[in-house]
């Protein structure tokens, strides 16, 4: 039997490297450039560069890939420990290079990608030459792909695809988007869609609009509104075979989902962390914040949210390793998908509270972990379909009762307990 709290120590000290390279080189990108996607801007790669040979350097780049794409292979739960420390930087995972939307485009081109394919985009996405787009969702249905309309005609050596992307991440920088048509409308509902590798500066390809999340910089990285009219993508830019997309895009969002969560722990302690010394520093009538005891209420409630979310998410990770399924832990990612938008949400808003006028200011970086709890709500799936998918596989296991009264029924079980105890008696006399 293994039940273990305790990282090994040759790994912790790799830990401890990260937490102080994070804070004091990795977080301060944050307040000096516009976006970690920008990788044509000059100042960009100037500042990132020679912080990622630094972690190439430690053998810590790109930790969720396998040796054979230039990764140490780290299985979910040491990422777990890595990434929650990377969530507190939106340049952290970039300089590490394990960010979305390319880690997971990265494994779909690992996984399903040709020899050619790998060598003309996975490759430089990996050593962050380039930088990639996921675009899934549609203005009319969402993230529902049995609703999606974009379509993809076969025409000699070429598909022919035309239809609309929404919210397609990092499209304004993307060097090529993944996306996914309907190519056989009358095949069944998950066999209908594939999945192409579309180049950037393909003619046919129209941004409407580049769509920004509030709060955030107009001249960062967009999720782009997209006009696929005409486009013309050659035959061998399908990633999988015909009808495949489903499969193709599964092997990204279960991973998706687990490393948002491990990213969101870092986030939320950031936030605890400033409520924390907000209380201990801010002057009352008698004594500080800390020593009211509402505000001792809401430290003690975020720190108790935050590390059951942490054990979850840890927990979920384990599994993963353990039986190198996305599927058999399906039901505990839709837990933690399910359970991370309200922990960042509620301890966040804590935090604002007792930050006063500052905490809703821009002087401040909460309104924008606020804007992020409901991003991370609809991110890679609603929380609500994800607590439907948890819900079914924990009703499916449950059996039904056999009568009338529930099997906790106490007048049936006491009878039971005396028709037990009566044939006991019945054994020892004789």
């Amino acid at each position: 039997m293994a039940w273990d709290f305790e990282t090994d120590p040759a790994f912790q000290k790799d830990l401890d490297w990260i937490d102080r390279f994070v804070r004091e080189e990795v977080e301060p990108l944050d307040l000096l450039l516009a976006s970690p996607y920008a990788v044509n801007d000059p100042e960009r790669n100037r500042l990132v560069k020679p912080l990622q040979a630094e972690v190439r350097r430690r053998g810590l780049w790109a930790c969720h890939l396998g040796p054979e794409l230039g990764g140490p292979g780290y299985g979910q739960l040491k990422l777990a420990l890595m990434n929650e420390l990377l969530g507190r930087s939106a340049f952290a995972p970039t300089v590490f290079g394990c960010q979305a939307p390319d880690s997971g485009n990265a494994e779909i081109l690992a996984r399903y990608g040709t020899d050619a394919q790998k060598r003309r985009y996975l490759e430089p996405l990996l050593a962050n030459d380039i930088v990639s787009c996921f675009a899934m969702t549609e203005p009319q249905s969402g993230s529902d792909p049995l609703l999606f309309t974009t379509k993809a005609v076969r025409d000699g050596d070429h598909w022919v695809l035309d239809g609309q992307k929404w919210f397609a991440s990092n499209a304004n920088y993307a060097a090529f988007y993944i996306t996914l048509a309907v190519t056989d409308p009358d095949a069944a509902p998950h066999r209908r869609m594939s999945c192409f590798i579309v180049p950037a500066e393909t003619p046919g390809i129209e941004r409407i609009r580049d769509v920004h999340v509030a709060g955030r910089r107009a001249d960062g990285h967009s999720h782009g509104y997209l006009q696929f009219r005409n486009l013309r993508v050659p035959a061998d830019h399908m990633l999988g075979a015909p009808g495949e997309a489903f499969a193709v895009a599964q092997a990204r969002l279960g991973g998706g989902r687990i490393h948002h969560a491990m990213r969101t722990i870092g986030e939320a302690r950031k936030a605890l962390d400033m409520m924390c010394e907000r209380a201990v520093s801010r002057p009352a009538r008698r004594g500080t914040l800390a020593d009211k005891q509402l505000v001792q209420a809401m430290v003690a409630d975020s720190w108790i949210q935050l590390e059951q979310f942490r054990l979850l998410v840890l927990r979920t990770a384990w599994l993963i390793d353990k039986h190198d399924d996305y599927k058999v832990a399906r039901k505990h990612i839709s837990a933690v998908k399910a359970a991370m938008p309200k922990v960042l949400h509620d301890i966040v808003s804590r935090a604002i509270q007792l930050h006063g006028s500052l905490g809703v200011s821009d002087e401040m970086p909460f309104v924008e972990q606020l804007v992020s709890s409901y991003v991370m709500g609809i991110a890679d799936g609603p929380t609500e379909v994800h607590q439907v998918v948890l819900a079914k596989e924990l009703l499916a296991a449950v059996k039904p009762a056999d009568g009338l009264f529930p099997s906790r029924h106490r007048p049936a079980l006491r009878e039971r307990a005396l028709a037990a105890k009566g044939r006991a008696k019945a054994d020892h006399a004789a």
